[in-house]
């Protein structure tokens, strides 16, 4: 068989492979506050989060356009096949590792970076499409800083309206709502995320020859969706513990606060066509509303611990990518 049908091959699968993890690391996130306050059981919370993402990931196609071209060049790029396996590789790595010591770190720091450290390996810093690359990086950095801000906002508006409302049957009707609110979020979600592999696997279709165009063809979305869902349906304990649980005691009307500040950043992203970590989205929404709340009621430790690992995500990923591409070069 022909290497460059082997290796797109590899690709398809590692990037399936890819959204399958990031379905159980990433989409825990999403359903994380419903679970806590018992707005919804695990079963149902994983049902419906699989179901949203996969309708939302067959809804847009623009971030997927994103990272098809705005990183690097697919129809220039150097040892193309390689460049996106290794960067897979790594990706899958690096969120692999996280996931096992439940830290909910980001699944689009770790593809972007490994997609630049092993383009960068392969043909220098030149590889890189400078522009796009630096807009990409701006969004991921300026996301959670504004769900930071809005979640504090959209709760500290919450404690005005209903101030002289029943604690516990305020709390009771937000459980309530939180349903429709972690759908929204799950939805939102499967907009931005599941688009990530969509755009590797057209990377890898004009890179080897196989399409001259970035439009995301049918058959790429579906499988894409399907193994989002799919991998949402196994669910990510670990990481639903540490959002749910270790940042802030959360009750439904923060929840609700929480997932709706989530939605509305993650959802104006996509709309835009720009590439977010949800991660960092939705955990920056409950730190948020849990300084809205009460500034000392957030466990910053945590918090603390989350933000060093997204800050050593980039370049650890790119790291290993560079490590991989060398070593599949090496044999290819």
């Amino acid at each position: 068989m022909d290497t460059l049908l082997v290796l797109t091959v590899l690709i398809v699968i590692g990037a399936l492979a890819f959204d399958f993890i990031n379905g159980f690391h990433d989409t825990a996130n999403a359903i994380a506050t419903a679970v806590s306050t018992k707005a919804l059981t695990p079963r149902r919370a994983i049902i419906l989060a699989a179901t949203m993402n996969f309708v939302g990931a067959m809804t847009f196609t623009g971030v997927a356009k994103t990272i098809t071209k705005d990183i690097v060049d697919p129809f220039t790029l150097e040892n193309g096949s390689l460049v996106i396996l290794a960067a897979l590789i790594a990706g899958i790595a690096w969120n692999l590792i996280t996931w096992y010591y439940g830290i909910p770190s980001s699944s689009s720091h770790a593809i972007i970076g490994s997609i630049a450290g092993a383009a960068i390996a392969a043909a220098g810093i030149g590889a890189l499409h400078l522009e796009g690359f630096l807009k990409i990086l701006e969004a991921l950095i300026l996301s959670p800083i504004l769900a930071f801000t809005v979640g504090f906002i959209v709760y500290s508006i919450f404690k005005v309206v209903f101030k002289n409302n029943n604690l516990p049957k305020t709390n009771k009707r937000f459980r309530y709502i939180q349903i429709a609110t972690a759908a929204l979020q799950s939805y939102t979600h499967g907009t931005n995320d599941a688009q990530k592999a969509m755009g590797i696997i057209t990377m890898a279709l004009i890179a080897n020859g196989y399409t001259d165009s970035t439009d995301i063809q049918l058959w790429v979305q579906v499988s894409c969706a399907l193994a989002m869902g799919l991998g949402t349906s196994i669910g990510g304990w670990k990481i639903i513990k540490t959002v749910g649980g270790k940042i802030m005691k959360i009750r439904p009307v923060n929840g609700v606060a929480a997932d709706l500040t989530g939605a509305s950043v993650i959802f104006g992203a996509t709309a835009i066509g720009l590439p977010v970590s949800t991660t960092h989205v939705i955990s920056s929404s409950i730190l948020g509303v849990g300084s809205a709340h009460r500034l000392k009621g957030v466990k910053w430790g945590t918090a603390q611990r989350m933000l060093i690992t997204w800050v050593i995500t980039l370049p650890i990923s790119a790291t290993i990518a560079a490590i991989v591409y060398y070593i599949l070069n090496f044999f290819f």
